[in-house]
């Protein structure tokens, strides 16, 4: 048998011992010390959670790639790989000690066989295909989501629903004592244009005094804005460089999920994240542009539908 080098050797006996400590004492303090859904989140209509979970990631794209599995892996590669391109719910839950891997899989089998999903795949560990099969799956990062190479189940699904098509997965997986288990939907569908040039923007702000923008991302309950942003930005700074007398007050609006205090604070903040990125990237004058944040309190759609809640997620353009 080779033996390892005297570097690497050196190297583990050094550093693995205040790795584990790490791996076994500050992170799953973190994981235990949440005791409530993280803010803006909910479960996914018609499929739920399981008894005494919480939901520790939550994030949905109105455009976004995922991938899933609808065969376990041969040789280690896949055989039946998915890139599926659309709406994309990413969820995933803590439940307390207690309940089995198997179990708390099933409850989700079951339920999306309710939601009308035909199962294109159910495996354990080792029918899966082991640790590569788990580098494929689209998981949330630690702490939201754990997911274990050497103990986990997955099951994936495929359903038309008035004319769409929409698939789902379900990754259950184990640490410590707490099971993770991790819901990812994709609704296909083609990206919707919406990026608005400079002209556009001029002539809604001419027109009736604002311009409602949706090419500015953000991270999930964050002011951090995303690099797939950069076209609207571009936009806008151009629309002020060419008329260097326009000022403008942009206005961050949410839709009605979470509390009214945080969506307030949020919406504000994301405003003043875009003003800041003008100001350093385009050198737009600060003096120019002011921010301000109504949360949920105009909107432009029913909140009681995702299409409505899509609409009301926006930054506008007013002019004073």
């Amino acid at each position: 048998m080779s033996r390892l080098p005297v570097f690497l050797a050196r190297f583990l006996v050094t550093i693995l011992p205040a790795t584990v400590l790490l791996l076994h004492v500050v992170i799953p303090g973190l994981a235990q010390a949440q005791t409530r859904d993280v803010a803006g989140s909910k479960d996914y209509p018609g499929i739920g959670r399981f008894a005494g979970s919480v939901i520790t990631g939550y994030a949905v794209k109105d455009f976004d790639a995922a991938r899933m599995q609808a065969a376990a892996f041969k040789d280690g590669q896949p055989v039946d790989a998915k890139r599926l391109e659309g709406r994309v719910t990413r969820i995933a839950w803590r439940t307390s000690p207690g309940p089995s891997i198997l179990e708390v899989s099933r409850n989700f089998e079951t339920q999306l066989a309710k939601a009308g999903f035909e199962t294109r795949l159910a495996c354990d560990t080792d029918e899966c295909g082991g640790i590569p099969f788990t580098e494929a799956i689209d998981a949330l990062p630690v702490p939201q989501m754990w997911l274990d190479g050497f103990n986990y189940r997955y099951t994936a699904g495929r359903k038309l629903e008035a004319g769409r098509e929409i698939w789902a997965s379900v990754a259950v997986s184990k640490n410590n004592d707490n099971i993770y288990a991790q819901l990812v939907v994709v609704e296909i569908g083609a990206i919707e244009n919406k990026m608005i040039d400079a002209a556009a923007m001029a002539k809604g702000l001419g027109d009736s005094g604002h311009i409602a923008l949706y090419g500015v991302y953000f991270d999930t309950d964050k002011a951090v804005i995303r690099s797939e942003s950069r076209p609207t930005l571009e936009q806008i700074a151009k629309l002020l460089t060419n008329q260097p007398q326009l000022n403008v007050f942009i206005v961050g609006h949410t839709d009605s999920q979470g509390a009214y205090d945080y969506n307030m604070d949020l919406s504000r903040r994301r405003a003043e994240a875009i003003v800041a990125e003008l100001a350093k990237t385009w050198r737009i004058a600060p003096a120019r542009l002011r921010a301000a944040g109504v949360g949920m309190l105009a909107p432009v759609g029913s909140n009681a539908t995702d299409a409505g809640r899509a609409l009301n997620r926006r930054v506008e353009l007013v002019a004073p």
